[in-house]
C-alpha cells in the first residue's frame, strides 16, 4: 500500500493526518503512557495488538466509560507479518491504532507497518524500550552494549556476539530463553559469564535473577524478560576474533577448507559491507560465507555446494559460529544458481572449469558487483588469466609457508600457492563478450 498523497517519507504527520498511529506500551501498562498516547488510543475506532498488550488497556472495548478505550480490539494472528497488509486493508478508512511493546521501531511492528503504508502515513509514539530499561538498571551505557534478539531467531545467533569482556543484552523469546542462553554459553566456552535475567521491566512485579552460565539452574520465570550477559571466556576456550581469518580448527571440515591466511585475503578482496549478499559457490566447509556474515549482522550469504554431506556440514559450521541464517543450497553450479537473489559479490572456490560456471556468475552480478575466484590448478589458472586479460581486475598469487620441525631443527613447509582473481564489474564490462570457459571440472 503506497503512502497517502502529500506525505513523503521525510515528512512528519500529525494526529489527524496519520493513517495509522503506533503506540508503544511497557509492562507498566496504561499508567506508564503519556497523555498523547492515551488520547490516541481512546480516539481510535480500532486497536490492533498482541493479547498481552490489549489486556493492559482500560475499558471493555465496547465504548463504555469516559477515559476508557472504546474502540474495537483486534489481536494479531499468527504469523504476524503476513497478516499486516490484510488487517490494514480490512480497517481502511477507520481511525486505527496499533499497540507495540516498548519502542515500536526497535525490533517491533513499526518496521512492518512502515514497509506497508510508508513512513509518511505513520504516527509513532514510542515508549522506553526494554533495552533502555535494562541499561538503566544495570548502569550500562546503551551505546556500548551489544543487543541480540532471539525473538523468532535461533539461539545460535548469540554465538557471534560472544567476546571476552563484552556486555550483551539478549531479547528473549519467552520464559525458556535464559536457560537456552546459559546452555549455549557453556557449549561455546563462556560458562564463567555472569547472567542477570531482568523480568517485567517497569512493572510492579519487576525482578532480577542472577547467576553464572556454568551453574545456571533457575526455573523458568516471567516470559517478558531480557537476559544481560557479562561475557567471560573460560580458560582454554578458543578465542574467535571479530575479523576474517578464524583459526582453521574453528571449522568442521574434510579438507575442503579455504585456509586461514588465504581466507583472510579472500574476504579482504570481497570487501563485505552491511546489507550485502554473497554467493559462495563451491562452499566446501562454508568458511567464506560464514565469515562474510560475521562481519556485520545484516550481511547475507548463500553457500552452494553439490555434495550433500558437505552441505550439511556447512549448516553445522554456520550454527556453531553464530550465523545460522546462512542459506545452504545443495546442487551443482551453474544449474543450482538459477532463481537465487541477485548477489553483491560472488566467490568461486571450486568448479572453475565447469563449462559455463564463471560466465553464469559474471552475468548474475550487477554493475559494481565483485567477483573473487581462487584456484590451485594450472588449468583453472589459465582460465583466470584469460578473464583477467579481458576484464582487468587484480590477479595475484598467494603463497604461505609454515614453520615445521626438521629433525632437531626448524624449517619451512610451503603450502600450495593459490592464484586469486578479483574484479569489480563496470558498466562497459557488463556488455562485453565473455571469454570461453574451459572444459572439465575442478574441486
Amino acid at each position: 500500500m503506497p503512502p497517502r498523497e502529500g506525505h513523503g517519507s521525510g515528512e512528519v504527520v500529525g494526529a489527524d493526518e496519520a493513517r495509522v498511529t503506533v503506540v508503544g506500551i511497557g509492562a507498566d501498562g496504561w499508567s506508564g503512557l503519556t497523555d498523547a498516547a492515551r488520547a490516541a488510543l481512546c480516539r481510535a475506532e480500532v486497536v490492533i495488538g498482541g493479547p498481552r498488550q490489549l489486556d493492559l488497556l482500560p475499558g471493555t472495548g465496547t465504548g463504555s466509560g469516559a477515559g476508557e478505550c472504546g474502540g474495537e480490539r483486534v489481536a494479531w494472528p499468527t504469523p504476524l507479518r503476513a497478516a499486516v497488509p490484510r488487517l490494514l486493508a480490512a480497517y481502511a478508512g477507520r481511525r486505527l491504532a496499533v499497540l507495540a511493546s516498548g519502542d515500536p521501531m526497535f525490533y517491533g511492528i513499526g518496521r512492518a507497518l512502515a514497509e506497508e503504508v510508508g513512513p509518511g502515513a505513520l504516527r509513532v509514539l514510542p515508549h522506553p524500550s526494554s533495552v533502555s530499561y535494562a541499561c538503566a538498571r544495570l548502569g550500562w551505557p546503551v551505546e556500548d552494549t551489544e543487543v541480540v534478539t532471539l525473538v523468532g531467531r535461533p539461539t545460535a545467533t548469540l554465538a557471534a556476539a560472544l567476546h571476552d569482556g563484552r556486555r550483551v543484552l539478549v531479547l528473549s523469546a519467552g520464559a525458556a530463553t535464559p536457560a537456552e542462553v546459559a546452555a549455549l554459553l557453556r557449549e561455546r566456552g563462556y560458562g564463567p559469564s555472569r547472567l542477570r535475567v531482568l523480568e517485567a521491566l517497569g512493572a510492579e512485579r519487576e525482578r532480577c535473577v542472577e547467576g553464572s552460565a556454568a551453574d545456571w539452574s533457575a526455573p523458568a520465570g516471567d516470559p517478558l524478560n531480557v537476559v544481560a550477559v557479562d561475557c567471560r571466556r573460560a580458560e582454554g576456550a578458543p578465542r574467535l576474533g571479530a575479523v576474517p581469518g578464524l583459526p582453521d580448527a574453528s571449522y568442521e571440515h574434510d579438507g575442503q577448507l579455504t585456509k586461514r591466511h588465504v581466507r583472510a585475503a579472500t574476504l579482504g578482496a570481497l570487501a563485505p559491507a552491511p546489507g550485502e549478499l554473497l554467493w559462495d559457490v563451491g562452499g566446501g566447509s562454508g568458511s567464506i560465507g560464514v565469515e562474510w556474515m560475521r562481519t556485520h549482522r545484516s550481511c547475507r550469504a548463500v553457500s552452494v555446494e553439490r555434495d550433500p554431506a558437505r552441505a550439511e556440514r556447512i549448516g553445522r559450521n554456520a550454527r556453531a559460529l553464530g550465523v545460522p541464517g546462512l542459506r545452504v543450497v545443495t546442487g551443482a553450479a551453474p544449474a543450482a544458481l538459477a532463481g537465487l537473489p541477485v548477489p553483491d559479490a560472488v566467490f568461486i572456490g571450486g568448479g572453475l572449469t565447469v563449462p559455463g560456471l564463471l560466465a553464469a556468475c559474471w552475468a548474475a552480478l550487477p554493475v559494481g558487483g565483485r567477483l573473487v575466484a581462487n584456484t590451485v590448478t594450472l588449468e583453472s589458472e589459465a582460465l583466470l588469466a584469460e578473464w583477467y586479460r579481458r576484464r582487468g581486475g587484480e590477479l595475484v598469487r598467494l603463497a604461505v609457508a609454515h614453520a615445521v620441525p626438521v629433525g632437531g631443527f626448524t624449517g619451512w613447509r610451503q603450502a600450495m600457492p593459490v592464484t586469486q582473481w578479483a574484479v569489480t564489474k563496470s558498466l562497459s564490462e557488463d556488455s562485453a563478450e565473455w571469454p570461453s570457459d574451459g572444459a572439465g571440472e575442478e574441486r
